[in-house]
């Protein structure tokens, strides 16, 4: 992905109407492949990755059970995402906003997004904390003598990290309230530092943990790498009774595959995505979300792993008392601070704004930036308190999980309505602001995932196949009795609607007419790319090279490694600050 090019790669850049837009997308603002490509690669690469690599390494599992596990469950999150919801998303070229409300009513609409925009309040002010915990460093750095200890417990422990995390909160809901679109373009583009970052601080503490094991440095043979893996980024503790229980996190193949499944499950499985796929010209594009669950959720994740167990030994301590500040310094240096700070903005920022939406689409007449201000308060206490990073895992397979049987109710009235003599849209047709059956669908899943999780102790994390088939019947069998089999006039006039749109834009597509493409690019902007990534190889080339070095050297390689990171990390900022510029110059001029 090029620098600048992942300015497409948020939706924060468009400023997000289209949560608030009820009309398909036209033919001529269809988007290309690699808008698509650019924006999963940098959607999934953000400040939940040093969270939740690190948690998978404290969580007791065996290495060939994550790595197994998360190549499983990534990939049948991608397989979510090109099976159901790039297709739907592609047939419909609506919002999930647009289209849940055509489906279930505005009132229902109303309903989810109160749920929804709960959830975003969290997980926003989880990745708060992350960079709040990077500003921790800072602070001790600055004030010596009186350090602020990591903070990973339910609570805050010290009033100075609570100002911390409000400072850095005000910062964040400002940025949202103000929407500065190059600042939004500047985050996404730095996503290939955010890459390099994590493969170069699990490779420079690498070494560390080879020498835990006994071996010899250099150690670069593939028995030692796995033998690091397997004793010293995974260490497997006994699972307490069966594989699927709520004891168990995160400690089996499992658990960890399915965790790997429902991660991004409000995404894909709860359809949130079509919000971005309804621009795709082809279905087949959701499978660019490879892209994100394979280096975010796999690579990174497993470096995170490896950087949170060199920390700790470094540190003679738990990887479970460290935050990702402590962690991401002990590699990375003052490099590690910023990559922390950033990811943990750069997730915070959208996701907050995705809260101020969801709150306004309960009354439009409100101003969005009084909602996200508001919003943004709520979340700048929430992050106060770290208990919502420290249980992420538990978090996003809670807020996924939840909000899984509405997407098991949009896919059975897109797909299975027709194919068991059922009406699409017949609530609209019904000029009814409330789909009953949709509510009392959503009720049963999360009832039956209450009775599970409560009643017979099965992880949570095990609970969305129940749980999407108890709403999708639950569903068919309400809407029929409520009226969902009867002859509506409307429908036949909605079919012929929709064949016409589907027809109007495959012959625009054929005709080769242009789509909203990017333009080229000018010498600068090519020059500019290719110092970044000059620079971005300097870090690998440099962060590999201690690899190589023996027992003796290794200390000061390190050290040296950790001061001088820093100076290609701004190169690269200082290149893809000025691409983005130039960037948005060509845009206005065109």
């Amino acid at each position: 992905m090029s620098i600048a090019g992942a300015d497409a790669a948020g939706a924060v850049e468009t400023g997000e109407p289209q949560n608030l837009d009820f009309h398909p997308v036209p033919p001529r603002k269809l988007q290309p492949a690699g808008y698509f490509a650019g924006n999963y690669s940098g959607e999934h690469v953000a400040g939940t990755e040093f969270v939740i690599g690190a948690l998978f390494a404290g969580a007791g599992a065996a290495a060939s059970d994550v790595i197994l596990g998360l190549l499983v469950g990534n990939l049948l999150a991608v397989l979510t995402w090109a099976f159901i919801t790039a297709p739907i998303a592609v047939d419909t070229r609506l919002t999930l906003y647009a289209y849940l409300e055509k489906i279930a009513g505005r009132h229902f609409l109303k309903i989810y997004s109160v749920v929804n925009g709960v959830m975003f309040l969290g997980l926003a002010g989880s990745m708060i904390t992350v960079s709040a915990s990077a500003v921790r460093v800072f602070y001790n750095s600055a004030v010596p003598g009186a350090p602020i200890a990591p903070q990973t417990g339910m609570f805050p422990t010290d009033i100075r990290f609570v100002l911390i995390a409000l400072a850095v909160g005000a910062v964040v809901v400002a940025l949202a309230v103000l929407g500065f679109k190059r600042l939004a373009q500047f985050a996404g583009a730095v996503v290939p530092w955010m890459i390099c970052i994590f493969l170069v601080g699990a490779l420079v503490l690498y070494p560390l943990l080879a020498q835990a094991t006994g071996s010899a440095l250099p150690a670069v043979s593939g028995d030692v790498f796995w033998q690091v893996l397997s004793t010293q980024v995974y260490q497997p503790t006994p699972m307490e009774g069966a594989f699927w229980s709520i004891p168990n996190e995160a400690k089996s193949f499992w658990s960890i595959a399915a965790f790997a499944w429902v991660a991004n499950l409000a995404m894909h499985g709860s359809l949130g995505d079509m919000t971005l796929l309804r621009f795709a010209k082809k279905k087949s594009y959701g499978w660019f979300s490879a892209l994100g669950m394979f280096i975010g959720h796999f690579v990174c994740w497993v470096c995170a792993g490896a950087m949170g167990a060199g920390a700790a030994y470094a540190l003679n301590t738990q990887i479970g008392l460290l935050d990702p500040g402590a962690v991401a310094t002990q590699a990375l240096g003052l490099a590690g601070v910023i990559a922390v700070i950033i990811a943990g903005w750069t997730t915070s920022n959208p996701t907050l704004y995705r809260a101020g939406l969801a709150f306004q689409s309960l009354n439009p007449a409100w101003k969005r930036t009084h909602v996200t201000i508001l919003v943004g308060l709520v979340t700048m206490v929430l992050a106060c308190s770290p208990f919502v990073f420290t249980q992420l895992l538990g978090y996003v397979g809670w807020m996924g999980l939840i909000l899984s049987p509405v997407g098991a109710i949009i896919v059975a009235e897109h797909w299975l309505f027709p194919r068991t003599g059922l009406r699409r849209y017949w609530t609209s047709y019904r000029k009814s602001g409330l789909n009953v059956p949709a509510v009392l669908a959503w009720g049963a899943a999360l009832a039956i995932i209450s009775v599970l999780y409560f009643g017979a102790g099965v992880h949570q994390f095990f609970l969305l196949l129940p749980a999407w088939a108890t709403a999708t019947i639950a569903y068919l069998v309400l809407a029929r009795s409520f009226g969902a089999a009867k002859q509506y006039p409307q429908a036949e006039i909605e079919e012929e609607t929709l064949a016409m749109r589907k027809a109007e834009e495959a012959r625009y597509l054929a005709s080769g007419a242009p789509i909203d493409e990017s333009g080229g690019h000018t010498l600068l902007w090519w020059g500019l790319q290719a110092i970044g990534f000059l620079s971005l190889a300097w870090m690998l080339v440099s962060g590999a090279q201690l690899l190589f070095v023996d027992a003796a050297a290794y200390p000061g390689a390190l050290a040296a490694f950790r001061e001088n990171v820093i100076w290609p990390s701004l190169v690269f900022f200082a290149c893809a600050a000025l691409a983005v510029i130039i960037r948005g110059e060509k845009r206005e001029l065109s």
